[in-house]
């Protein structure tokens, strides 16, 4: 193996494979069903479908026991690469067991009262690649102001390492502190939630906008009912990919963040 392109080829690598076994004669429908089906998981991750598309193999280059092999492609910084082959494989696995094991491999089948060694239809895909590919399609630098270019990773919300942050306005005021730290546990329970004091809380807005952080809470003065009784128990939450903030009161958090991900789950195309 010759590494190349990051950790897209490597020596060593993680591979997850699903064998999916039907009755003969289905191969087609269920090689296309699954084709289609992760085409469909891969939107719902966060890959755009303008990135996404397939290779369908051609008759002589598919392998002597399949019948159909479809490779999911990416469209990477440095090309369009694959990121999962889709193949049905016929009974060639079960066959090989059968003949080395000296078990039967046939499966009776209730209802028709059948008997037959199934056929098997087997997405494979390299984890390093989909990660590699996650973060391409997240990557962002944008001019926020003349000569400030923010850098963002807008992960899908539901893969975002970190889901919150929650910031006190001042790390040596004990008061904003201590109601910051009760904020973090109130959410720590719903939310993998990172807490942060450190400098001004504009470096901390772009340090997790670098992780991909899709919301920041910040604890400060008004919190505390210092500006007006009205804002009391009330905080800012900061939105990654607009930095709109909102005052929210800290009853209404963890409601409104579980719902604010569902909202941001992709829904992808049905079919293709």
């Amino acid at each position: 193996i010759n590494p190349r392109n990051f950790t897209f080829r490597s020596r060593e690598f993680e591979q997850m494979e699903l064998e999916f076994f039907v009755k003969p004669g289905t191969d087609a429908q269920w090689h296309d069903y699954w084709v289609r089906e992760r085409l469909r998981w891969y939107e719902t991750i966060g890959l755009p479908a303008s990135k996404l598309s397939c290779y369908t193999y051609k008759k002589e280059e598919l392998a002597h026991y399949a019948s159909a092999c479809v490779d999911v492609m990416f469209e990477f910084p440095f090309g369009i690469q694959e990121l999962e082959g889709i193949a049905a494989r016929g009974d060639f696995d079960l066959r090989q067991h059968q003949k080395f094991s000296g078990k039967s491999m046939e499966y009776f089948d209730d209802e028709t009262k059948e008997r037959f060694i199934p056929h098997v239809v087997e997405p494979s895909a390299g984890v390093d690649r989909i990660a590699l590919a996650l973060i391409c399609a997240a990557y962002a630098e944008e001019e926020v102001a003349p000569g400030d270019v923010r850098t963002v990773m807008r992960f899908a919300p539901r893969i975002a390492p970190v889901k919150v942050a929650v910031f006190p306005l001042l790390r040596n005021k004990p008061p904003l502190v201590e109601k910051a730290r009760h904020v973090f546990h109130l959410l720590q329970p719903h939310f993998t939630t990172d807490w942060d004091d450190r400098g001004n809380i504009g470096k901390r807005y772009r340090y997790q906008d670098e992780q991909g952080t899709p919301w920041c809470v910040t604890i400060d003065f008004e919190t505390l009912g210092e500006k007006g009784p009205e804002l009391a128990d009330t905080v800012t939450l900061r939105d990654r990919d607009t930095m709109q903030q909102q005052r929210v009161k800290i009853a209404d958090l963890v409601p409104l963040i579980s719902e604010k991900l569902r909202a941001a789950t992709a829904t992808p195309s049905p079919a293709r």
